[in-house]
């Protein structure tokens, strides 16, 4: 998530502006942004940053079993990969205003605002159906498991058509560029689904009773996931963590949530950490080990992720 800064103010994190949203609704917090003028800092830093992003996607591009296509395999699919690991927050600029606005929500999920509501639906209407009947707003509670899940659906509509244009020898090349961009698309929220302060209230500094003292500054979210990974963490380190590929069994949205649930409770980890001095300069021993086993997680979803659809798509399409 980009990061702005207000001409002659304090800097503006993601979670200040969902906090505008949420107080005076998306149209006013929108025209109040533009009326004091922003500046973009560089560089600027957005969720795991450019290199945790592109660290997730290049290995689980890399870590693609054997029996998958050839040509996601290829080493110019997997540079593709890699770099749309932070695609959409490239779509997080002042220049689309309503782009910015519409898809910021699907990058985090609150789940102590989601679970309010009871079970979570597959279907992103229905929640929303739930959301507004409960007089609450989207952009608060966040849309990232159903934004995920769909993003997977494309890349497995995708791998069934290039499965059909193979048996009917008709020509692959474009269905293949879908199938790289979509992998590569799914990369991001996969990778942000793998950040603890992506499924929380608590996503940048501590609210509520705090009898451990942790931090109640703005800068916890930036600190840990872009300047810290940047500086210390390496793909190597990585890859060791990275689990064995698999398929992933049962339906591919409740399998999702139940990652994202596991990413929660690692919240207060984060905050034990950085009590502990661990963002800052080299950190600490735990919290590098802690960080590169956060992206490992990432990774191994992801590649498990693309390996299923393709196994998937080998099935035909149910009748409407």
């Amino acid at each position: 998530m980009c990061r702005y800064k207000l001409s002659g103010q304090t800097p503006v994190g993601p979670g200040m502006l969902r906090c505008a949203l949420s107080r005076r609704g998306l149209r006013r917090a929108l025209a109040g942004v533009f009326s004091i003028g922003l500046v973009w800092p560089a560089p600027c830093a957005r969720a795991w940053g450019n290199d945790g992003h592109r660290i997730i996607n290049q290995l689980a591009a890399s870590g693609l079993p054997a029996d998958a296509p050839a040509f996601l395999r290829s080493e110019a699919a997997i540079q593709e990969i890699e770099y749309l690991g932070p695609e959409p927050d490239r779509w997080r600029s002042p220049a689309e205003p309503e782009l910015s606005a519409a898809q910021a929500p699907e990058h985090f999920i609150d789940f102590e605002l989601a679970d309010k509501l009871g079970p979570l639906p597959h279907k992103r209407f229905d929640f929303l159906a739930k959301v507004y009947e409960a007089g609450e707003r989207p952009e608060t509670i966040g849309l990232q498991p159903w934004q995920t899940d769909e993003v997977w659906e494309r890349l497995k509509a995708a791998m069934r058509d290039y499965r059909e244009s193979m048996a009917a020898t008709k020509d692959t090349q474009p269905v293949e560029q879908a199938i790289i961009f979509y992998a590569g698309w799914l990369g991001h929220y996969v990778g942000d689904g793998s950040q603890p302060l992506h499924t929380t209230v608590r996503y940048n500094g501590w609210t509520g009773p705090n009898p451990h003292g942790y931090t109640t500054s703005h800068q916890i979210h930036y600190e840990f996931e872009s300047e810290f990974v940047s500086a210390n963490i390496h793909a190597g380190e990585v890859q060791a963590d990275m689990t064995a590929v698999k398929a992933i069994e049962g339906d591919m949205f409740d399998a999702y949530v139940a990652y994202l649930r596991r990413t929660a409770t690692h919240v207060e980890e984060v905050y034990q950490l950085e009590k502990e001095g661990g963002f800052a300069g080299g950190g600490t021993r735990a919290s590098r080990t802690f960080t590169a086993a956060r992206l490992a997680a990432g990774a191994s979803m992801l590649r498990d992720m693309i390996y299923t659809a393709w196994l998937d798509s080998a099935q035909p399409a149910p009748d409407r």
